[in-house]
């Protein structure tokens, strides 16, 4: 037995098992699945418009400026899509790129501050940990965000050790970046949580100096500003109204695109997105009592509990808004490794999470029974279907595989947990997302590669599924549909579709899942 833990022991501390758990939780399967809407339709179809207008100021999607957000993603995945082609591959590389980027700049800090295997570790619970390995997949700004915020955040901490101006002007520079990539939220952490942290170690003076610091802030703008100066003189004030009024004051005030959610949301979610690490979280928190006598705990938990206590009261709630803050805890997680004895508690939630992938395909059939909607039907319908014999097969496996990590293996708790993170991994992306996307996607992508192949006027009707028009290349308006046109909608929109165009024959083109690819052509239908 401590032959194999002598061997673990030097296994988690090379960076090349680090560097084999990044391949498979980041770029394994990166373009194998459609992509997903809202968010990743809406980015890629922005990009996709960039590429084909020529405009790399303004972002538009459907022909209309979509001012979510600013440019740089944007920018990334028009540069991918052109080296590569524009494929799913492509448009999820940058995020993937900048999620390994992430990954290094946490191991790299670790490595400064403590040691070189809980540098190892940090990063190990890190790539393996659910919602970080979701976010690495997907054609969104988040990836790209959390590091510049990771970076921002170090930086800040270096500068307290040492009032040098090197970790300052990276500061500024790393805040300046994110500023173009996600906005406001890019400097309000970074600000909060350094006031906080300098004035509860007495250092509020050379907090107050890097803040009005001339030359950081000439930095920012001289990498922020030209853009935001440029998307200015190309639409005026509507971008500024539109992004910092309602996508970012809005966002904390009301729940936007009914993402909200109860008090206690994180509460229930935070243990979700750690998964399979959330047994090792709760063991961590009792050191949090002693943590104002260290300064870099102090640091952390203000981190990571700055995040939790805002968005918890913010209107609009999404899970990886929760990733903000949430590479303290990887850190803790792994100056605290040793004290993880309870295979009970390390191993019940890896092992709960199976069992509820297990019994998916009974939740889904239930689901099913009780479902009234069209479009939640046909879902279901199609969710049953995938959720074939192979699918329990591979789930089986990877229960059998962490229950035998619970019971048998000779490692600690916390090695366990890794290669526990490897296998959570292989089924996720493996078996589970695969389908997931088959369901919900597939029929999406297939529509819009028939709609491209017909060439004809297209419409959609009272239906958001951007990745649509990425697939059918081209723009998709949503006016009223009228004879000659093809009409995209979901399956429940249809009859209104009928109703409200007597005097025109509709014919269906395409129908799988929860959508449907029709044609109007002039005339009623007989009977």
């Amino acid at each position: 037995m401590s032959l194999v833990r002598s061997l673990f022991d030097r296994l988690v501390a090379t960076p090349w098992v680090l560097v084999l758990a990044v391949g498979l939780a980041f770029f394994w399967q990166l373009g194998s699945v459609p992509l997903y809407d809202l968010d990743e339709g809406a980015f890629t179809e922005a990009t996709r418009e960039m590429l084909a207008s020529g405009n790399w100021i303004t972002p538009q999607m459907n022909g209309e400026p979509r001012y979510d957000k600013p440019i740089l993603i944007y920018w990334l995945q028009a540069a991918s899509a052109t080296a590569l082609g524009f494929n799913e591959f492509a448009l999820r590389l940058p995020s993937a790129l900048a999620a390994a980027l992430w990954v290094l700049v946490v191991w790299r800090f670790v490595r400064e501050r403590l040691d070189p295997t809980a540098a190892t570790v940090a990063a190990l619970a890190m790539v393996l940990s659910l919602q970080v390995s979701l976010i690495a997949k997907a054609a969104v700004a988040d990836a790209l965000l959390n590091l510049f915020i990771a970076l921002t955040f170090f930086e800040i901490y270096r500068y307290w050790l040492a009032p040098r101006t090197a970790p300052l002007w990276r500061a500024y520079l790393w805040m300046a970046l994110g500023f173009l990539t996600k906005g406001p939220v890019a400097i309000f952490f970074p600000v909060l949580v350094s006031l906080m942290f300098f004035w509860s170690t007495g250092h509020l003076e050379r907090w107050w100096r890097a803040l009005f610091a001339p030359v950081g802030w000439l930095i920012f703008v001289a990498v922020a500003g030209p853009w935001y100066l440029a998307i200015f003189l190309d639409n005026g004030p509507g971008f500024f109204a539109s992004f910092f009024l309602d996508h970012n004051v809005g966002r904390f005030g009301d729940a936007m695109h009914g993402h909200g959610g109860f008090p206690g949301y994180y509460f229930v979610i935070l243990p979700l997105i750690l998964l399979p690490f959330t047994g090792w979280f709760i063991r961590i928190l009792p050191t949090l009592r002693h943590a104002w006598s260290d300064p870099l705990e102090r640091f952390l938990w203000l981190w990571f509990g700055t995040v939790f206590v805002v968005f918890s009261f913010s209107g609009t709630k999404l899970p990886h808004y929760l990733l903000y803050g949430a590479v303290p805890l990887f850190i803790l997680m792994a100056r605290h490794r040793e004290l993880l004895v309870s295979r009970w508690l390390a191993y019940a939630p890896p092992i709960f999470f199976l069992v509820l992938l297990l019994w998916l395909p009974e939740i889904v059939a239930l689901a099913a029974g009780q479902a009234e909607r069209a479009h939640e039907i046909a879902l279901l319908g199609e969710g049953a279907r995938v959720l074939d014999l192979g699918y329990r097969l591979a789930v089986i496996a990877g229960l059998l595989a962490t229950l035998g990590l619970a019971l048998a293996a000779p490692v600690r708790p916390w090695q366990g947990l890794v290669l526990a993170g490897l296998i959570q991994t292989l089924v996720v992306y493996g078996a589970l997302v695969p389908r997931v996307f088959e369901v919900m996607q597939g029929p999406v992508k297939e529509a819009g590669l028939l709609a491209r192949e017909l060439d004809r006027p297209t419409v959609v009707y009272r239906t958001s599924m951007p990745s649509f028009s990425v697939y059918r290349d081209a723009v998709t308006l949503k006016r009223p549909p009228e004879a000659g046109d093809l009409v995209f909608l979901r399956v429940d929109r249809l009859p209104s579709l009928i109703e409200g165009h007597p005097a025109l024959t509709v014919t269906t083109l395409y129908q799988r899942g929860a959508v449907a690819l029709v044609e109007l052509k002039a005339g009623a239908a007989d009977g």
